[in-house]
């Protein structure tokens, strides 16, 4: 054991914790300098947990086979660049966006047809309240099965899985107007597709845009899990289920490393278009005047 470096990394710290309080306790009268702190607050944070990891790892001298330090698995990154760029391209830019487009499109058109049709809206729903509750583990042997080996089967598990939030938020978006705002509508003699466009739709966007952050999300974990039931020798599942076999465990990392950033660029994308297009919710004005 390494006393030193346990002693470094827990003064680290501390250090950053007391950082961190003394910024989120004072009050900025610079708009700039207090968003430069809401951004240096998680980053802090992040990086301490880099410390205090690469500091008990190495300092109580953990195997690497069991958790490797941070340092570790970035060296592993860094040399794996070619073979992790195929995986995220396998796995991210063919299944993942690819069956979040199909999904979440679908699910969508679907809600507008359900909100037309109460027969659909009794029907539908139900049905699609339990198949989302289905296990990916049981969904994604039997899309390989019908739909290969490739990413193809993933883009099908990927569209399952999101088509669904997708339905489910949409057509509670649709309904969350009140009666006195439809009836405003409808003394301006507005016609259904009107009454859509200029008021349910806007009123369902926050829930639409629900549902694509909870997708963003949905759909990587989906084609992962799936790539673990059926792959070419391409994909971060596959990467992972394989190195894992080999005990290359600071591969796996650096594989789910990939996959969260990827992940949390792809959220922060959808968080951004959502601010643009719901600027006028109380939610975003209040962020923004904050």
């Amino acid at each position: 054991m390494n006393s030193g470096l346990l002693v470094s990394a827990l003064a680290f710290w501390l250090v950053a914790w007391a950082n961190n309080e003394w910024l989120v306790r004072r009050k900025f009268a610079n708009r700039t300098a207090a968003r430069a702190a809401r951004l240096a607050v998680p980053l802090i944070f992040g990086i301490t947990i880099l410390v205090l990891w690469e500091g008990l790892v190495r300092g109580l001298n953990v195997p690497s086979v069991l958790l490797p330090p941070p340092s570790m698995i970035w060296a592993r990154l860094i040399n794996s660049l070619p073979t992790l760029w195929a995986d995220f391209r396998q796995t991210f830019l063919k299944a993942v966006i690819t069956g979040y487009a199909l999904g979440c499109g679908l699910g969508f058109l679907v809600a507008i047809a359900i909100d037309r049709s109460p027969f659909l809206q009794k029907g539908l729903l139900p049905l699609g309240n339990f198949v989302s509750a289905l296990p990916v583990i049981g969904v994604a042997p039997i899309m390989v099965m019908w739909f290969g080996f490739d990413w193809q089967s993933k883009v099908a598990v990927v569209v399952i899985m999101t088509f669904f939030p997708m339905l489910v938020n949409t057509v509670s978006g649709l309904a969350a107007t009140s009666s006195m705002e439809r009836d405003l509508m409808r003394t301006y003699a507005a016609s259904w597709f009107q009454t859509l466009i200029k008021l349910r739709l806007p009123a369902a966007w926050p829930f639409i845009f629900n549902a694509l952050k909870i997708n963003s999300t949905l759909a990587l974990i989906g084609a992962i899990v799936a790539e673990f039931f059926g792959t070419p020798i391409v994909g971060m599942g596959f990467r992972i289920s394989t190195e894992v076999g080999r005990m290359n465990v600071d591969m796996v990392w650096a594989e789910i490393a990939v996959a969260a950033l990827a992940g949390s660029v792809f959220y922060g994308a959808v968080a951004l278009v959502e601010r643009a297009v719901t600027f006028w919710h109380p939610s975003v004005r209040s962020a923004r005047t904050a």
